[in-house]
């Protein structure tokens, strides 16, 4: 199967976890025998953002962003297939890629249509326009936890049309070299509650801060991750350390080294942080009632993200707990793997093609 795959996130600003998501998949897809991979991204005059760079070649299309992605939208133009000879198009986010040809999408989140306050008017603008033209043109629709499956559903796309394709993980083997040489790197405490992600404001930061700070005791808090867009955290309320990006052959050994992961994010589609953390053996804290509480599965201590004091006492509950949790967050992230991502990716490729 001759497949067109999209990798323009790999050149945004912050790429963020759906670019993690298809670099993962596009490394495994590209040695699969029945699948012929053909990366596809917009003409760009600089590389790719460090650390996301594409594990394959990237055919060019004519334009680049920001222009891409309007004259995809607005235009419908320039169509994937004429750089391109292939039987089938995935679009590797919500932007849907311009083609005629039968089309795949992957959407891990709406959260847009929840929390329209977290996104600028444009963004907002574009992603609706988006989903548009996916309900109205896309053959399949891979989401990537049951939590976007319905957001998608009552959105108006087709039940039929959907597919569950959760994510994977994969855990490197960290050494004590590794955690020395990270330690000394980044200046690691030897106790700090850990938070990974691209800062935003439905990251809750802000309120994961307030609640350490109401903590006697607290460890400090290292952040990683991209800026990205919002207000600033208040980090004099305790003592946060931002490290910034990190590259992914270093991160493995900060979670391990973390003594608590928190992740009480007000909405994902996924949650690829939490599932990373779980299978370094970092106790979780992440929210009840999004998708990080299916990606858990019963594995991590559960809190209202919308209220310090539960996030405090989940903190304080996993500090408690920190043998048990790492145990069953382990086994946890070992039923999550990208080879079943893949598996699943390439079935629909199979039954669009049929």
């Amino acid at each position: 199967m001759r497949v067109a795959y999209t990798l323009e996130q790999c050149w945004h600003a912050v790429p963020g976890g759906t670019a993690v998501a298809a670099i993962e998949v596009a490394r495994r897809l590209a040695g699969n025998p029945v699948v012929d991979l053909h990366a596809v991204a917009g003409r760009h005059r600089t590389p790719a953002t460090k650390g996301f760079e594409p594990p394959v070649p990237v055919a060019t299309l004519p334009v680049g962003r920001p222009l891409l992605y309007e004259t995809w939208l607005r235009f419908g133009w320039p169509k994937v297939e004429s750089v391109v000879d292939v039987d089938v198009v995935h679009s590797t986010t919500l932007i849907p890629a311009a083609t005629r040809l039968p089309h795949v999408v992957t959407i891990h989140d709406l959260a847009f249509l929840r929390h329209p306050e977290f996104f600028t008017d444009r963004g907002n603008r574009n992603f609706r326009r988006s989903l548009a033209i996916v309900r109205d043109s896309a053959r399949l629709v891979l989401c990537s936890s049951r939590a976007t499956m319905d957001d998608c559903r009552d959105a108006g796309i087709d039940s039929a049309r959907l597919r569950h394709v959760p994510l994977g993980v994969g855990a490197g083997p960290v050494t004590d070299a590794d955690r020395a040489r990270v330690a000394a790197t980044y200046e690691l405490p030897p106790r700090f509650v850990l938070f990974v992600g691209t800062l935003e404001p439905r990251k809750n930061l802000a309120r994961l801060v307030a609640a350490l700070a109401s903590m006697r005791g607290a460890p400090p808090l290292v952040v990683v991750g991209m800026e990205g867009w919002g207000d600033a955290v208040p980090a004099h309320a305790h003592e946060v350390r931002f490290l910034g990006f990190v590259p992914r052959h270093n991160l493995g050994a900060i979670y391990e080294a973390a003594t608590v992961f928190a992740f009480p994010s007000v909405w994902e589609g996924y949650g690829l942080p939490v599932i990373e953390a779980m299978a370094h053996g970092a106790p979780v804290v992440t929210s009840r009632g999004t998708s990080t509480e299916e990606v858990a599965g019963g594995a991590a201590v559960l809190v209202d993200p919308l209220d310090v004091d539960s996030i405090a006492a989940g903190i304080e509950r996993a500090l408690a707990d920190r043998d048990a949790l790492s145990a069953t967050g382990r086994h946890r992230a070992a039923e999550c793997t990208w080879e079943s991502t893949v598996a699943a990716t390439v079935a629909a490729y199979a039954e669009v093609l049929r």
